[in-house]
């Protein structure tokens, strides 16, 4: 009745002491180790870092649309690099599913030689302006040389309501200063779209339209009721595409943009880390060739040895993670922590985005160590003992 207990502890003793060994091959050359595992964790740092920022752009670029109750947005081509005529307003209108358009105009524009801003151009009764709080001043004239502020554009330009402010040889009276929405629009500017219109030169043509819907038919979901007035639209207006506001969040050049240049940098800085690891894992097991023939010919097989060198190496990786999670949430903070970045990044690290870069660093190591362990695990028991 007791053999099996009695085996059970002896398994487990085998594990703790195949688990010692290898943190006692690990902690055997500290500094190589601790080199390795700042390798590992700015991989992982600039991993969790970069993504966690591209995906709050992302949640900012959703939140333009969500506040203000936008269901599709009605351009041609790519978003940032689209103008259609405005006349296409009243054909929007006219559909049976559709129940307000507001036709935009987006610009970035340098401000000062130092400073350049986003500039919406808006109807002065859009309804865009519904999560929007003017907590100086007043909305723009229907057709004046006049601007509104956001709060971080207006304090970084020194700009109170009543200023002038000279954009592109316009000079402009500040009317208003707002908080609210998105980032993106309390780091730029809101002006009368007439106005826009003569200062970007674009004539009676403008960016694209914002496209509220009206309720769906009883029985129809949300999602479906997107999409069947999406296609009615295209068909309707050859050339142009109507983009439901997730999709245009999320693969708009911007969003696109950083997240490409996040990916590249993470896979980068991975790479050093993977070599790192390599390079620690491999040193390790030449060093420790007379050891390990040692150990062959006290009966351990190939296996054992490439399962232990296997552990060194995950170990490295999963330690490198854990650091590396610090090194992101600590990078996160200071960006949130920024004037100019305070309001897209977010001090905070997903769980599920936790998980990733773990099991990414746990990958990294397996797959840096199965070389060295590959080669460790097949010599020779003879030709390890006469190694010098």
């Amino acid at each position: 009745m007791t053999l099996e207990p009695d085996r059970s502890f002896a398994r487990s003793q085998r594990v703790m002491t195949f688990f010692r060994v290898a943190l006692k091959n690990i902690l055997r050359r500290r500094l190589r180790t601790s080199l390795t595992l700042c390798g590992v964790a700015l991989g992982i740092g600039a991993f969790v870092s970069l993504v966690g920022f591209s995906d709050s752009f992302e949640q900012q670029w959703l939140k333009v649309y969500v506040n203000s109750g936008i269901d599709l947005a009605v351009v041609r081509g790519t978003f940032l690099n689209t103008t259609i005529d405005e006349s296409v307003g009243e054909k929007l209108r006219s559909m049976a599913g559709v129940s307000e358009v507001v036709p935009i105009i987006l610009n970035l524009i340098d401000v000062t030689p130092d400073i350049n801003a986003v500039f919406y151009g808006w109807p002065n009764d859009s309804f865009e302006f519904s999560p929007l709080e003017v907590f100086e001043g007043r909305r723009f004239g229907a057709d004046q040389p006049e601007i509104m502020l956001g709060e971080v554009l207006a304090d970084s330009l020194g700009k109170r309501v009543g200023d002038d402010l000279v954009v592109q040889g316009t000079t402009l009276k500040v009317v208003g200063i707002f908080r609210g929405g998105a980032a993106f629009q309390e780091g730029g500017a809101l002006m009368p779209l007439p106005q826009l219109q003569r200062l970007a030169d674009m004539g009676t043509k403008v960016t694209g339209f914002h496209v509220r819907l009206r309720p769906p038919d009883n029985g129809e979901s949300a999602r479906d009721h997107v999409q069947r007035e999406r296609r009615l639209i295209e068909s309707a207006l050859p050339g142009l595409k109507a983009v439901p506001a997730a999709e245009m969040a999320s693969n708009n050049q911007g969003v696109v943009l950083i997240r490409s240049t996040a990916f590249g940098v993470s896979c980068i800085a991975l790479l050093m880390g993977a070599l790192g690891i390599a390079n620690t894992v491999a040193m390790s097991v030449f060093e420790r060739t007379k050891e390990i023939g040692v150990l062959r010919a006290l009966g351990w097989r190939c296996s054992r040895i490439t399962r232990l060198i296997l552990l060194e190496a995950s170990i490295l990786g999963l330690v490198g993670g854990v650091i590396g999670l610090g090194v992101g949430w600590g990078t996160l903070r200071i960006l949130a922590s920024i004037r100019a970045t305070a309001n897209v990044a977010v001090a905070s690290i997903p769980l599920l985005h936790s998980v990733e870069a773990l099991a990414i660093a746990l990958t990294i190591g397996l797959v840096a160590g199965f070389i060295p362990a590959w080669r460790g695990g097949r010599l020779s028991p003879v030709e390890a003992l006469r190694h010098e």
